[in-house]
């Protein structure tokens, strides 16, 4: 296999020209770059991509800083970034994060700031990853997927329109004749809640109550404990979950209370996980589409690693899925 210093001797440049032509320099001439490149067809030269970003001081991997490796979004990002990363020759490490105490971002950041960790992708779901996100220094190359509306941060980030999903569910909701819907919200790490946001520009267009949000943690008990709250109140019809095991946990709490799912409560869930199509009832949500919110940070991050920002990401709209859950309310 012939090196890039064969390369240059065969063209008659430095192979600091021919690494210039690797990394896309516009500082070589067109002639110069046409020469090279035909220089290395006839070769058969293929760049070594792991020693091209050493020459740079980092290795060709990335590090995917993150609080939680087992929840839904989480892992489903984990596992786009893990493919398109094995696509692209890039190696992986996890670094877990579970507190945003200054001490331990500052280790986090220590950790993957090592040019030996090559680029990073902060899965910024929390708070946790959005203050990671802002402690990385600036040559550190870096790729965020979040949720919409975080305050701005100087880095390339990637997100799927959940506000706009939750619009258009409160508006299913709203549509089959419910009074109002009400919503049970899971942590976030913005404030703003793109998932609530949602919920309250469509319940405010159409010039409805907006009920106080009740709010659940990421855990079952906390779901279920909210769910009963709402199970409670008669004048609940309609429920947005802020995820699917929130939704899972608020259906047995209407189910101890002796409320059925829909005909008496149409309930809604977020991310669409394995499984949600087999509960009974099937359970309407919306589709999110994490492995490729996963894939597409990858590709962002390949694009700072070489040098060429990706500024545009397109991905799909979440799409709201109809199933057994909803329904008209009842009739009173």
């Amino acid at each position: 296999m012939p090196s890039i210093r064969d390369v240059a001797a065969a063209a008659g440049v430095s192979y600091q020209t021919v690494s210039r032509v690797l990394n896309g320099s516009p500082k070589v001439r067109t002639e110069t770059r046409e020469q090279v490149l035909d220089v290395m067809n006839r070769m058969g030269y293929r760049p070594n991509r792991a020693a091209r970003t050493l020459g740079r001081g980092r290795a060709r991997a990335v590090t995917v800083v993150t609080a939680n490796t087992t929840l839904y979004g989480y892992a489903a990002t984990l596992q786009g970034i893990e493919e398109s990363a094995r696509d692209q020759e890039l190696a992986v490490g996890i670094r877990v994060i579970d507190s945003v105490r200054d001490a331990e971002v500052r280790r986090a950041v220590d950790d993957v700031s090592d040019p030996s960790g090559g680029g990073v992708i902060v899965v910024a779901f929390d708070a946790e990853g959005v203050a990671v996100l802002r402690a990385l220094p600036a040559g550190v190359p870096a790729v965020a997927a979040i949720e919409p509306d975080v305050l701005p941060v100087s880095r390339t980030t990637i997100c799927l329109d959940e506000r706009l999903a939750a619009a258009d569910a409160t508006r299913h909701l709203l549509g089959l004749g419910h009074r109002t819907v009400h919503h049970i919200a899971i942590p976030s790490e913005s404030g703003t809640r793109g998932r609530e946001a949602g919920w309250r520009q469509a319940l405010a267009g159409a010039g409805v109550e907006i009920p106080e949000v009740v709010p659940a943690g990421w855990d079952a008990p906390s779901a279920y404990a909210a769910g009963r709250r709402l199970a409670g109140d008669s004048s609940v019809t309609a429920i947005l979950c802020g995820n699917d095991d929130t939704a899972l946990a608020v259906r047995r709490a209407l189910y101890d209370a002796g409320r059925r799912v829909p005909e008496d409560v149409s309930v809604i869930g977020f991310d669409d996980v394995p499984g949600a199509a087999y509960w009974t009832p099937a359970l309407t949500t919306v589709r999110m589409d994490f492995v490729a919110l996963g894939r597409a940070c990858v590709t962002a991050l390949v694009g700072e690693l070489d040098g060429v920002p990706v500024r545009d990401v397109s991905l799909a709209a979440p799409e709201l899925v109809l199933r057994e859950s909803t329904a008209p309310p009842p009739i009173l």
